[in-house]
């Protein structure tokens, strides 16, 4: 059974990678993930709040008297909150690439042109194979447009792609009034492949202490099939890599990435539940549905239900809406009718 694929110009084995987490936090679990057969790796991100930080206090120690300087730093994270400062994370990199032979994937995470300094070179120069943008905003002020956000967005990647020459992916949010239109844009912008999608976590309230709580919930299944409408649609129209990150949790969850059209899966929260060895699971699960349904490799099942070449694709449409609607009215009214 041939797994192999290729995302981000590297030939990979097999589509399981593990995506952006602690898991590559430590050494002895980067091991582990190699071992269990990880064909690459994605680090955690390096925030631009921690690179613009880091320049503010340095800035405050040679101008200890600049009060905008002092305001600025008020309301960034402290750096104890980070697993990683700036340099750690540069020193992390190079450690990650001694300690296995695999592909390793750098992140980073922001959404200003300004904001990186030299950072996306040097992780290049510090041996990462590929870059991954994490472009994050939260638009909350009104007075920010749709296409002022989306254009901050396209300079942070133009300002990347001229620093680095290695490949880069752009993990994307579906908040674009045309995701599909915001894509081709990020392409023409320098990314190599677009990664679907970055999840938003969302606060919640202590309504009895009238605080505002952080929360962080794994993904879940149920996630996965808006990433397989929006990969469907673009799959093959855009000329890039895609990989779809968020509810994939098992080797069929994988399949229906890849026939959607994506090239590879970025898997997270099942590692975190279940440790670096499931990823021999997924990879079983995946091959031995491939062998019961006679597909002897990804790339001949790669895309065989994508916009252009699914047998229904009204399925991914507005139709799709229409209908679903009007059955469950029609399911509804059969069951009340049933119970009269």
């Amino acid at each position: 059974m041939d797994l192999s694929t290729t995302y981000l110009g590297l030939r990979l084995p097999h589509p399981f990678l593990p995506g952006a987490s602690p898991l590559c936090d430590d050494l002895d679990t980067v091991r582990r993930l190699e071992d269990a057969g990880a064909p690459a790796l994605v680090m955690r991100s390096l925030f631009e709040e921690q690179i613009v930080g880091e320049q503010l206090s340095a800035f405050a120690h040679i101008e200890r008297h600049g009060e905008s300087s002092a305001e600025a730093l008020s309301f960034l994270p402290q750096p104890r909150s980070f697993v990683f400062g700036p340099e750690e994370y540069l020193n992390h990199v190079r450690r990650v690439k001694e300690a296995v032979g695999i592909p390793v994937i750098a992140s980073l995470n922001g959404v200003t042109a300004h904001g990186w300094s030299d950072y996306p070179r040097l992780i290049e120069e510090v041996g990462a194979d590929a870059l991954e943008l994490n472009v994050y905003t939260l638009a909350l002020d009104p007075a920010v447009s749709g296409p002022r956000v989306e254009g901050e967005c396209l300079e942070a990647i133009r300002a990347v792609r001229r620093q680095v020459r290695i490949p880069l992916a752009v993990k994307l949010s579906p908040f674009y009034s045309s995701p599909a239109g915001f894509a081709r844009e990020a392409v023409a912008a320098g990314a190599d492949a677009l990664v679907l999608f970055n999840r938003f976590y969302q606060p919640d309230i202590d309504a009895a202490n009238l605080q505002a709580e952080p929360s962080l919930h794994l993904s879940s299944p149920a996630e996965l099939p808006l990433r397989l409408r929006w990969v469907a649609a673009l799959s093959r129209r855009l000329g890039c890599g895609l990989a779809v990150t968020g509810g994939v949790h098992s080797g069929l969850d994988a399949v229906k990435a890849i026939m959607a059209g994506a090239d590879v899966t970025q898997v997270v929260s099942v590692l975190l539940r279940r440790g670096p060895e499931h990823l021999q699971v997924l990879r079983g699960e995946m091959s031995e549905w491939m062998e019961q349904h006679e597909w002897g490799s990804l790339a001949e099942m790669k895309g065989v239900m994508d916009l252009d070449r699914c047998p229904d694709p009204a399925v991914y449409e507005r139709a799709n809406y229409m209908l679903m609607l009007q059955s469950w009215r029609r399911a509804a009214a059969a069951a009340v009718g049933g119970r009269g």
